[in-house]
């Protein structure tokens, strides 16, 4: 029987998987054939498929899962999800994750609930149906022309058979002809003339045929041009045509690899293989961002101070974000990559910031290394580097001030210490009681007022913003009149004025603060006006010193 939606064919549904090794880029191809069908003017609605039994990231370890992205509606999510807000320029919501986690909470809640009338629950049908369903659902809620979705992990793996048996189903449910197989896999070199080597994509591909998936186009990652008889041997050995193998190597910016896919041919294949209106592909505004990302006219070093930055993609938003605000200025961003705790050993702090235009202080959760972000606020604030804190980044912005500024000798969070002298950051109201970890913060959108005349209301030039949040302490209004009373400008409250959302400094370049997290709505079109106006300000203040 085929899925439909008011008598109508949902939408077409493209499915992404990888082989051989994880980290292979799925999310990237996903995220890039999105943009390319997005350019010719189709409503596409993404999807992260993952096989953790997490029902979802909140609660994951920032050094093994990396960032915990969050969307609008509050769901914490994969990162994967941020590269396709990035590059589709789309909000995803809480349905466009799926996890085991929700999929067998949702079978067993239905099993109690006497839905399946007292029959045996197997993982066929009743699993892969709930997984179909909610598949289908984002392509509905979305009116989507197309739906595309990555499965996470690696073909092979136990515990992604479920959904690759979901996808293998789709075909039959949706009409073959509304189905299209993507399969990311590695084409490596090896020996000392880098001779390239087919085999683990055979081996791939093979896995995935005995599962009954037969892909359509193959996205080969290599490190070197793939020569034509590779891509006739794998066309052969893999029964994909020639022209649907299509080369993927490392490109100077991952925003460049959409132009390279489009180049090879991957949005008419598309187009095609789903029988979608042919229209024309418009990507000059993307071109234009990769040519200023690839030939700046000027650089500028940010220092992040953060908890996790031993993992690259950790603070993988906060990362794009920088990217995206050095377009205006024509600027390449290079970050320094600052571990909170090294500005603990008793090294001052200008050993890791001279030489830095501008710093952030990034999120993070508990003690550790907090005094070292402390340390870093305290030189931004007394040398005049342009700041910028970001979620616990102001809350630590406002200890400093509150010890160093105000003399309130002690100040902490409750966070950090049970019962400090001055609790000048304290636990959300609603937030106490509050025992399960999972999806119980302050999360998604918040609005918030700004206030005219200040660094705030000029970056972003209204009276109303919306940010998204994933916070448990805020600043306790006990203490706000004594920091405003001592020169810090609250410029940013929520619109019942009881939560403050940003902090500021007006005898400063550029210091400014906020609860919320602007990363995630950056864009490359779209810069966070936070982050290009710690940008710009670096780039003066490069300027004015003459280096």
């Amino acid at each position: 029987m085929r899925l439909v939606f008011l008598g109508k064919q949902v939408a077409k549904y493209i499915f992404v998987t990888g082989g051989v090794v994880s980290s292979i880029g799925k999310g990237i191809t996903t995220a890039s054939l999105g943009r390319i069908l997005r350019s010719r003017g189709f409503t596409v609605a993404p999807l992260k498929l993952d096989p953790y039994i997490n029902v979802d990231a909140g609660t994951m370890n920032p050094y093994q899962h990396g960032e915990v992205f969050v969307t609008e509606d509050g769901a914490e999510t994969d990162l994967d999800l941020g590269h396709y807000e990035r590059f589709m320029d789309v909000n995803c919501s809480e349905g466009s994750s799926v996890t085991t986690g929700k999929i067998y909470s949702s079978v067993i809640a239905a099993e109690r609930r006497g839905d399946y009338l007292g029959g045996t629950v197997q993982v066929i049908p009743h699993v892969t149906n709930e997984i179909k369903r909610r598949i289908v659902d984002v392509g509905a809620q979305q009116e989507a022309d197309v739906v595309i979705a990555e499965i996470g992990g690696t073909v092979g793996d136990i515990e992604s058979l479920p959904f690759l048996e979901a996808i293998r189903q789709m075909r039959n449910d949706a009409g073959p002809e509304n189905v299209m197989y993507v399969h990311v896999t590695l084409v490596p070199t090896v020996g000392p003339w880098s001779e390239v080597k087919t085999k683990p994509t055979q081996h791939s591909v093979e896995r995935l045929r005995a599962i009954g998936i037969a892909p359509d186009l193959l996205i080969c990652r290599c490190d070197v041009d793939m020569p034509d008889d590779v891509r006739e041997k794998i066309s052969l050995f893999c029964g994909v045509q020639k022209k649907a193998v299509i080369e993927s190597r490392t490109a100077a910016t991952i925003y460049e690899v959409p132009l390279r896919y489009e180049d090879d041919g991957l949005g008419d294949l598309t187009v095609a293989r789903l029988g979608l209106e042919s229209r024309a592909s418009n990507l000059h505004e993307w071109a234009t961002l990769v040519d200023t990302l690839k030939n700046p006219e000027r650089s500028v070093r940010i220092a992040v101070v953060g908890k996790y930055t031993s993992n690259g993609d950790a603070y993988k938003s906060i990362h794009e974000a920088l990217i995206h605000a050095g377009i205006p200025s024509k600027s390449a961003v290079e970050m320094v990559w600052i571990e909170s705790d090294a500005l603990e050993q008793g090294r001052p702090p200008q050993e890791f910031l001279d030489g830095v235009d501008g710093l952030i202080v990034a999120p993070g959760f508990g003690g550790r290394g907090i005094e070292g972000k402390i340390e870093a606020i305290q030189f931004a604030r007394e040398t005049g580097l342009p700041f910028l804190g970001i979620c616990l980044g102001l809350q630590m912005a406002v200890i400093e001030f509150a010890r160093n500024v105000c003399g309130l000798v002690g100040a902490n969070s409750e966070e950090m210490l049970p019962n400090p002298a001055y609790p000048v950051i304290h636990l959300l109201p609603e937030q106490k009681g509050v025992t399960d970890k999972g999806a119980t913060m302050r999360l998604g959108s918040y609005d918030c007022n700004l206030v005219n005349g200040t660094l705030a209301h000029q970056l972003y030039g209204s009276n109303r913003i919306s940010e998204r949040h994933r916070h448990r302490y805020e600043v306790n209004n006990d203490f706000r009149e004594k920091l405003q009373e001592m020169g810090m400008v609250i410029s940013g409250v929520s619109p019942d004025y009881r939560l403050v959302e940003m902090v500021e400094l007006t005898e400063h370049p550029y210091f400014i603060a906020t609860q919320a997290h602007p990363e995630f709505k950056s864009r490359p079109n779209r810069p966070a006006p936070l982050f290009t106006g710690l940008v710009k300000a670096a780039v003066e203040r490069k300027a004015a010193v003459g280096v």
